[in-house]
């Protein structure tokens, strides 16, 4: 009976649009719509209670030292800006050991690069041609020149692997990071170092540029003379 049941044309249920009356509020709304809806109204509702059952319970002498330590801005609270609690000779100290930290990297890195450049070859220096090889005996010798003779007719005499050349691009790639680095922390100690004198006591001012023997680019200090006792 139901394969008889299911052979039977059946109509297709269509569902109900909406009303000729009602098109300019667009489409009709169904169930499932109504329950996505509801759900948020009764979530928001539900926050709402919370939100006056918590003021209303509120204790009206309670303090926090963050009431007046922080201000409105664009109805976002935000802190106040604290002041310095460092003093000039605390902060003085602590620029000492940036600096030395800074230096620390300074030689570190020239390690580093002398080290890189011991390893690789030059491409500016000139290359010997000549290979200087050892023998013990006169016969080891002509060994020798019999091997340098047949190596020297192959085609891949010359052909160095792939993977040596890979190496050596990525060890010269590496020293010129490590370099471009190197100048980079010694400008940054440079301007480090300035910072601290200029924090010192003494009357100073800027050279200008007809006053300085070699002009640069980076501004040059000049402090009045003073009696030492």
């Amino acid at each position: 009976m139901s394969s008889l049941r299911n052979a039977i044309p059946r109509r297709a249920h269509k569902e109900r649009a909406q009303p000729e009356a009602r098109k300019k509020f667009g489409l009709l709304e169904k169930h499932k719509d109504y329950v996505v809806r509801a759900k948020a109204y009764h979530r928001k509702e539900e926050t709402i209670r919370k939100l006056k059952e918590k003021a209303a319970f509120k204790n009206p002498d309670e303090f926090y030292f963050k009431m007046i330590n922080s201000r409105t801005v664009c109805g976002i609270h935000k802190p106040k800006p604290e002041a310095n609690k460092y003093t000039e000779e605390e902060l003085l100290l602590l620029k000492d050991k940036d600096m030395g930290y800074m230096l620390q990297s300074i030689q570190s890195e020239k390690k580093k690069i002398e080290k890189l450049s011991s390893m690789l070859h030059e491409l500016d220096s000139k290359r010997s041609n000549k290979h200087v090889y050892f023998a013990e005996d006169r016969e080891e010798v002509k060994e020798l020149q019999s091997r340098i003779e047949q190596s020297s007719n192959s085609p891949g005499f010359h052909n160095i692997p792939s993977r040596i050349k890979k190496k050596t691009a990525s060890s010269y790639r590496e020293s010129e990071e490590r370099k471009q680095r190197l100048q980079k922390l010694e400008k940054l100690y440079a301007d480090m170092a300035l910072q601290k004198e200029l924090k010192k006591p003494g009357r100073k001012r800027k050279l200008r540029e007809d006053e300085m023997e070699t002009p640069t680019s980076q501004p040059v200090y000049k402090w009045r003379a003073q009696r030492k006792r």
